[in-house]
């Protein structure tokens, strides 16, 4: 399964100088009528199974963008109709946030961004006992606020209040994902009263991930940046740089994100040496 990258986690949560008034979730539109041009959902019907399974094959093709594009497609489609299957909404979720981190073209980015966050509202609706829907639904709410910035205040907010329930309900999902993306938000959102940041706050929940999960990359590299923002650069610059290890050695058995993982660590460790 892939999952969301550091750089799109990173990027989710870069919004400490993004002021907003507008509410980040609102009434989704059917099912049928996200991502489907003029609002026209496309039947499924006993073809869903196939869509499912095309989609899953497109998607298993990351990096190329094409495929994802139409991986994304496939699995809104089998989303269409009755008794969706929760693998239509949480492949079209881990799409479309791939996209957005993907395509340079703002008004695409925005588009896909607001479909992610009705795709995780149905996903939550439908499954409400499933913490994946809530874990991808913050990462949608937190790409929407980039995207649309009069989202950003209320939408850092549903952030917080998001990952702490799937911190509480699933702590082992996506390798501490949950403890992982909150330290980025605390370290990353601005502070009180303007917002939660609280970069000392954050060192809490980035342990919490390393302790769970040290071999996975983006723990170590957050771990990094977490020690970065409280001043404790030559922590920072030892974990960052055994991140960059373990992200190496992901590249050499194949992960397709670990490409991504290195580029972004690199950036931060740059500004270090």
């Amino acid at each position: 399964m892939i999952r969301i990258d550091l750089r799109s986690v990173t990027s989710l949560v870069a919004l400490s100088m993004v002021v907003g008034c507008t509410s980040a979730l609102k009434e989704p539109p059917p099912v049928a009528e996200i991502g489907a041009p003029g609002g026209q959902g496309t039947a499924v019907g006993s073809s869903r199974g196939d869509a499912l399974e095309r989609a899953e094959a497109e998607f298993g093709r990351l990096p190329d963008a094409n495929a994802v594009a139409r991986a994304q497609r496939l699995f809104l489609e089998a989303a269409r109709g009755d008794d969706t299957p929760i693998e239509a909404f949480l492949g079209a979720l881990k799409s479309t946030a791939w996209l957005i981190e993907h395509t340079d073209d703002g008004p695409r980015r925005e588009d896909l961004a607001i479909q992610g966050v009705q795709i995780g509202q149905w996903c939550r609706r439908l499954y409400p006992e499933q913490a994946e829907c809530t874990y991808r639904l913050a990462l949608a709410v937190g790409q929407q606020a980039r995207e649309r910035p009069s989202t950003a205040t209320d939408g850092l907010d549903v952030m917080v209040e998001l990952l702490h329930q799937v911190i509480e309900g699933a702590p082992d999902l996506d390798f501490a994902g949950g403890q992982r993306v909150l330290a980025l938000v605390l370290i990353r959102a601005p502070g009180w009263p303007t917002g939660p940041g609280d970069p000392e706050y954050g060192l809490e929940f980035a342990a919490a991930a390393v302790e769970a999960f040290p071999e996975y990359p983006p723990n170590q590299l957050v771990m990094g940046e977490t020690l970065l923002e409280n001043g404790r650069t030559d922590e920072a610059r030892t974990r960052i740089e055994h991140g960059i290890e373990l992200a190496r050695a992901s590249r050499t058995d194949g992960h397709p994100e670990a490409a991504d993982w290195i580029a972004q660590a690199e950036e931060v460790l740059a500004k270090i040496r």
